[in-house]
């Protein structure tokens, strides 16, 4: 499957920005979504995970109540809802895909797109 993110952008702090993930290849429908970031430094974190059916998803706890992950397999297309944007949010997100149930760790998945810079300023 390819995966190609987009919607980032330059927000100020307390802002909203929808990231979207559009798929192509395989059954979109048969994989587990998630969205991952990193920042400058940093490693590459998890941020949030989708179940193939969209009935379950998981958060990272730094962004519980403030974004939400949904998908539509009709479009072949996960977002990512970010709400109360801050600076520590700034950072390339990435989507990703993998074959089976929810995680959360970068390397149970096995396919990524090319990253969406968001940037918040304060």
């Amino acid at each position: 499957v390819q995966l190609q993110a987009s919607g980032g952008g330059l927000v100020q702090a307390g802002g909203s920005l929808r990231l979207s993930c559009i798929a192509s290849g395989r059954t979109f429908s048969y994989y587990t979504l998630g969205w991952f970031r990193q920042a400058p430094g940093k490693e590459r974190e998890f941020v949030a995970a989708i179940r193939q059916s969209g009935g379950s998803s998981i958060y990272a706890d730094s962004v519980k109540g403030r974004f939400t992950i949904s998908r539509d397999n009709a479009k072949n297309t996960v977002y990512l809802q970010m709400n109360s944007l801050n600076p520590e949010d700034t950072a390339v997100y990435y989507c990703a895909a993998r074959d089976s149930g929810l995680r959360a760790t970068r390397l149970d998945y096995n396919y990524w797109g090319q990253g969406t810079l968001v940037t918040v300023s304060s």
